[in-house]
């Protein structure tokens, strides 16, 4: 009897992992979750997968587990929605001789400052920065390239530890949470110190070296930097497009990257198009460009994983609008509801609470203080905002604020 066909799924994350899942079993694929802690997925086992205790920083272990299940399963591919096991799935492949991302281009990647570095190096437009591993150090950097300064972990994801520091006592105060002890770090303290470069923020989805779009997003309130709406694909015009996308292929070329999915940050500032971040990896919540293109992206990188022709061929052309449902307060849940309602609006596409009554809620300045999200489309931009904003009136909360001590 035939072996099941397996995709190994390497950790998952909060907007894509369940999405991998569904793709994966589309494709007539078996999804077996490797995590190193598969209880924090709470949709695993209303799903049905198969998830399997593993440490998933140890590669040595990986290599056991995954050739004990060769016994059971024929392995597909290996592939993660998660930047930070990302580059172990490159190592993994490799071992496995099969379809992968490069290890040492992510893991250069992953690290911002050696990503600023070889940037420059290539002539990409980035921000003036400096690395700090103590006080003193990000005080110094702070005074050469003026404040305000975004002072931010040089090895981290979704915007965790990242803020902007517009005097002296902020960049004191942030300083401190991150080298005394708040901040759980991946590898040794460093930090990047880093020019605010201003102006509207854009983000290029690539898949392979083809820029399938380019989106627009804003941020909620400063210091910190939590993605509050978006829109694909973003209202720019032919010029602004072409540099975007060359000024993304340039960054491609300069890591190294250009295998699978990746997805550049920049801000369109008084010089130009300057880079912020590149990502190798899936943006969050891709199903917008799945409204506006019809092409679902999760699908066409399982199939690169797997060895498959993959398409990235336009189905049709909208726009679509998204808004994150950020609380304002910290607290506790009282309720939210109203999402029943806001997914009934004509045109809304999906509604999605992340959190349940009775949740505390503790604002960490990152992408995880989203309580959930709205997602709109229409033929035209004006239509797609009034339509996300109507939904968007419809889902309301209730969060009681801690006691105060003392």
């Amino acid at each position: 009897m035939a072996k099941k066909k397996a995709l190994f799924l390497l950790e998952d994350s909060i907007f894509n992992g369940s999405l991998y899942v569904k793709a994966a079993r589309r494709l007539g694929l078996h999804p077996v979750i490797l995590s190193s802690d598969p209880t924090r997925y709470e949709y695993l086992p209303a799903e049905r997968i198969e998830a399997i205790c593993v440490d998933t920083d140890n590669l040595d272990a990986l290599i056991r587990e995954c050739s004990r299940l060769t016994t059971t399963y024929d392995i597909a591919g290996i592939t993660s929605s998660k930047e930070s096991v990302y580059a172990t799935v490159g190592k993994l492949c490799r071992h496995f001789a099969l379809p992968g991302p490069n290890p040492e281009s992510v893991e250069r990647c992953c690290d911002k400052f050696t990503q600023r570095q070889l940037l420059a190096e290539a002539g990409v437009s980035i921000p003036t920065y400096r690395l700090a591993e103590n006080a003193a150090e990000v005080e110094r950097a702070a005074t050469e390239i003026g404040l305000p300064v975004i002072v931010k972990p040089a090895v981290g994801i979704g915007s965790i530890g990242v803020r902007l520091c517009r005097d002296v006592d902020e960049l004191a105060e942030h300083t401190t949470y991150l080298l005394g002890g708040k901040h759980i770090w991946r590898s040794s303290p460093r930090i990047l110190v880093e020019e605010f470069a201003q102006g509207p923020h854009y983000i290029a989805h690539i898949m392979g070296k083809e820029v399938i779009g380019i989106e627009t997003a804003e941020f909620g309130p400063p210091p910190h930097f939590v993605f509050r709406e978006g829109i694909f694909p973003a209202p720019l015009d032919d010029h602004e497009h072409e540099r975007i996308a060359h000024v993304s292929l340039s960054c491609l070329r300069a890591l190294s990257l250009g295998w699978g999915p990746t997805c550049i940050e920049l801000r369109w500032t008084k010089g130009g198009p300057v880079v912020i971040e590149v990502n190798p990896r899936l943006g969050g919540g891709p199903q917008h460009i799945q409204l506006a293109y019809g092409v679902d992206l999760i699908t066409e990188h399982i199939k690169i994983v797997i060895g498959e022709q993959w398409n990235l061929l336009r189905r049709h052309s909208r726009i679509a609008a998204w808004r994150n449902l950020l609380p304002d307060r910290d607290g506790v849940l009282d309720w939210i509801d109203g999402d029943g309602l806001a997914a009934a609006v004509p045109g809304v596409a999906e509604v999605k609470l992340l959190v349940k009554p009775k949740k505390p809620i503790v604002r960490n300045g990152d992408y995880r203080d989203s309580l959930g999200y709205v997602m709109a489309v229409s033929s035209n931009l004006p239509q797609a905002k009034a339509i996300l904003q109507r939904a968007v009136d419809l889902v309301s909360w209730s969060i009681t604020p801690f006691p105060t001590v003392g």
